[in-house]
């Protein structure tokens, strides 16, 4: 017998910046239909869910639909807390809404915490328009604890901070694929190492090129790859991150001197994506994503 005290929503499990099941970075994506919920309800199914962000789709007026409008509100929660930008999370829900809901609307438009955000579709790939997130340089010594545990006693070329995004870039020196992918840190003594509310991701990036490995199954070199760790919203590695190509956008365009990138993300899972600087300082982020789960959850 049913139990009209319990709500019942939509929930999908979405792998972003793959084209393969099992990869990329996975996120859950909860479309909240009729019901509001509390923000604790929300954390709650986000700690239930287990993944690196629970997307949360709200409808904007009471006669929107998933199916056909254009025009949403969007929030995200990581196991711990919420966050004010997720880029994996906002293109697992895009393709929710293009996939799963069949919405034929050629720009999807998400109010979230970080400003209105914009999905499209172009070609197989989405296209999330997301926020410059800008780097400077950072003073070493405040962070060398912190920087010993991530990367060991490998040579670091530049230290830049992203204050907006409260991450870290940590750029080796003469890196490779290989060196790249073994790093192993502590993310226990991350937090250890770093207790203020300033820094609450660490990004290590490796300029690409033929000689170091940072090509693609079909031998496409990579401009540049990274990995991001972030202990301190409860992730300890991300497996792709969107976000996190926001602010290596911004470094990379200066280092480099060009605007348009073929990126990966080289975690365990690992992702690749296509990253564009905009003149008008905004960031496109575009990737595939694979729907892997759907279902109801019961609150």
């Amino acid at each position: 017998m049913a139990d009209p005290d319990v709500k019942r929503l939509p929930i999908f499990q979405v792998d972003a910046f793959t084209d393969k099941p099992f990869a990329g970075n996975p996120a859950a994506v909860c479309l909240l239909e009729d019901v509001d919920l509390t923000d604790e309800h929300q954390q709650k199914i986000a700690a239930e869910m287990n993944l690196s962000e629970t997307a949360y789709l709200r409808k904007l007026n009471s006669d929107d639909d998933f199916s056909s409008s254009s025009k949403f509100g969007l929030r995200w929660f990581t196991p711990t807390n919420e966050v004010a930008l997720c880029g994996h999370a906002t293109l697992a829900s895009a393709a929710t809404l293009f996939y799963m809901m069949k919405n034929p609307s050629p720009q999807l438009t998400f109010q979230t915490l970080s400003g209105d955000l914009f999905a499209r579709r172009e070609g197989d790939f989405i296209s999330l328009d997301l926020p410059e997130n800008k780097t400077q340089p950072l003073d070493r010594e405040p962070y060398s604890q912190l920087l010993k545990i991530v990367v060991g006693d490998l040579t670091i070329q530049d230290l830049q901070v992203s204050h907006t995004a409260k991450k870290l870039v940590v750029r080796l020196q003469d890196g490779t694929r290989q060196t790249l992918e073994s790093l192993r840190p502590d993310t226990v003594a991350m937090l250890a190492a770093q207790t203020q509310d300033i820094i609450r991701g660490v990004i290590v990036t490796v300029k690409g090129s033929l000689e170091n490995g940072c090509v693609d199954n079909q031998g496409v070199m990579y401009d540049f790859i990274s990995r991001y760790f972030a202990p301190w919203n409860g992730i300890a590695e991300d497996p792709v991150t969107g976000s996190a190509h926001t602010v290596l956008a911004s470094y990379w365009a200066k280092e480099l001197g060009k605007t348009e990138f073929y990126a990966r993300q080289c975690s365990a899972r690992g992702g690749d994506l296509k990253v564009r600087l905009r003149e008008d300082r905004r960031v496109d982020v575009a990737g595939k994503a694979t729907v892997v789960l759907q279902g109801m959850i019961r609150i």
